[in-house]
């Protein structure tokens, strides 16, 4: 039987075996109702085809794709449901999309052009649909396949991934509108190549995405996390113990990844490029060789783990700690070990020159042990998941790991904030196994892991204790507490709905 990942996106003509039954496939049947109600009413057509990508709470391995490392997350139930309809030949020659969420998003308009650019200094949420449209496209033409002249578009959008919340609203979008272009030219492709795609599709906004997100949205499997591994692609399911349940709470802090990218996002992909290189040269390679050859930590990690195997080890952090600085380096002192400018290093990268500009200085000793150390928890994780302890035990490690890992994120990679920190700690408190920040950072969410029979206690003392002051100050409203904190069991992955 072939891999799932080698398969294509499944078509259904109900939605029963995306949303399963009861309350789930209830208010999801309300949506697609809703969803068509309001195409019709933009643009006096119903849709042809809808297309469904699931937002997504990463239980571990933050920060660690874009260097190569496994990951292990899951795709939650929120996601991002796209309507299209193609026009015909003789009707305009233009790209509407439309939001079911009219006052918060309006409409916006484009070009049908391929080729057209997006316009980062002016940010709009139909932005995101583009990607997948300039993404799609490139993919057609490289594959040699027609899609013939470029027509019109409609398009509606109904997402319920909470946005700036580290639960990938923006690789739900970018999915959804991937595959429903896809689907409404009469195309499919393996879910491995439109990870891929759709991870590439997102890059045209900005941020130098390692491909995680993209990848469980299209790949994930009703009732398992994925262990997802890159170059090539590839999930293998991790069932999560029965007697744990994972719930998601927003810190309120809204993380705005794209338009922060300078100095949070990105600026951790280029220090941890720098540590790399640096690394590769402190180890013997000759600087022009490092800088032609080394992209990652994952790069350098086996001359790493050959230094170490002489201290009797096999911790690529033992490198690390003999080769780079704690303190932080300047430009002038890493370009004295690359021998080369750094503008001249990111010269192909204009996101990469836009962290150069606004950095004042760069920490590569933290970036790269907290990679390093990120990237051995995601394989203890899975093999505790399959470990024949007891249950108890089992969801204990997991704890621990996950508690790790924020010391990590919050200590090593510097991408918490004071709100998550709040909310992790009222989330131990409150008797988690382990609670850490999932996502980018600096605001969204914190996943925890609890007991499934403390679920209901769990939520009511969070809601308590972290939210209530904030329902006070009317930071949000009581009504929406739902968005803010949920439960959540692994869900299915990218559909395309035929109906």
């Amino acid at each position: 039987m072939a891999r799932h990942e080698n398969l294509p996106v499944p078509i259904y003509t109900t939605l029963e075996p995306v949303y399963g039954t009861e309350s789930q496939l209830e208010e999801a049947e309300l949506r697609f109702n809703q969803l068509k109600s309001k195409f019709i009413e933009f643009f006096g057509h119903s849709p042809d085809i809808y297309a469904r990508s699931p937002g997504r709470v990463n239980l571990i391995g933050e920060h660690i794709d874009y260097e190569g490392y496994s990951v292990l997350p899951m795709a939650i139930r929120q996601d991002t449901i796209v309507a299209i309809r193609k026009h015909d030949v003789d009707e305009d020659k233009v790209i509407r999309i439309g939001n079911v969420n009219c006052d918060k998003y309006s409409m916006c308009t484009y070009p049908v052009d391929p080729e057209q650019e997006i316009d980062l200094k002016n940010h709009k949420w139909g932005h995101y649909f583009i990607c997948g449209y300039k993404g799609f496209y490139e993919y057609a033409k490289s594959k040699g396949m027609s899609v013939g002249e470029p027509l019109g578009l409609d398009i509606m959008v109904d997402g319920i991934v909470p946005t700036g919340s580290g639960l990938s609203s923006s690789a739900a979008f970018v999915c959804s509108s991937t595959i429903a272009l896809m689907a409404a030219f009469g195309m499919n492709f393996p879910k491995k190549e439109l990870a891929q795609l759709t991870c590439e599709c997102e890059r045209h906004i900005g941020t130098q995405s390692g491909g995680m997100d993209q990848a469980i949205s299209v790949m994930a499997q009703s009732g398992f996390a994925e262990l997802i591994d890159f170059n090539p692609i590839r999930a293998t399911d991790v069932r999560l113990p029965s007697g744990g349940t994972f719930i998601i709470a927003h810190s309120l802090a809204e993380s705005q990844k794209a338009v922060t990218a300078a100095t949070n996002y990105n600026n951790r992909v280029v220090e941890c490029r720098l540590a790399a290189i640096v690394l590769a040269i402190k180890l013997g390679m000759k600087p022009q060789e490092a800088l032609n050859t080394i992209k990652t930590l994952s790069d350098v990690e086996e001359q790493c783990v050959s230094f170490a195997s002489t201290h009797g080890s096999s911790d690529p952090i033992l490198a690390v700690n003999e080769f780079l600085n704690e303190e932080p380096y300047s430009a002038e002192d890493i370009e004295k070990v690359t021998e080369e400018k750094l503008e001249a290093i990111f010269s192909n990268s204009s996101s990469s020159l836009d962290v150069l500009r606004a950095a004042k200085h760069f920490k590569l000793h933290q970036r790269a042990a907290h990679v390093y150390s990120e990237a051995k928890r995601v394989h203890a994780f899975k093999d505790a998941v399959s470990s024949n302890s007891s249950e108890e035990d089992t969801l204990k490690q997991l704890g621990d790991l996950m508690n790790d890992s924020h010391y990590s994120c919050s200590v090593l990679y510097e991408c918490s904030c004071p709100e998550l920190e709040e909310l992790v700690k009222i989330c131990r408190d409150n008797g988690a196994f382990g609670a850490r920040l999932t996502g980018a950072g600096w605001g969204g969410c914190v996943v925890a892991l609890v007991k499934e029979n403390a679920v209901p206690q769990f939520i009511l003392n969070l809601k308590e204790q972290f939210f209530q002051s904030r329902i006070d100050r009317g930071v949000i409203n009581k009504k929406d507490l739902g968005l803010y904190i949920f439960a959540s069991k692994p869900s299915s992955g990218a559909a395309i709905v035929k109906f």
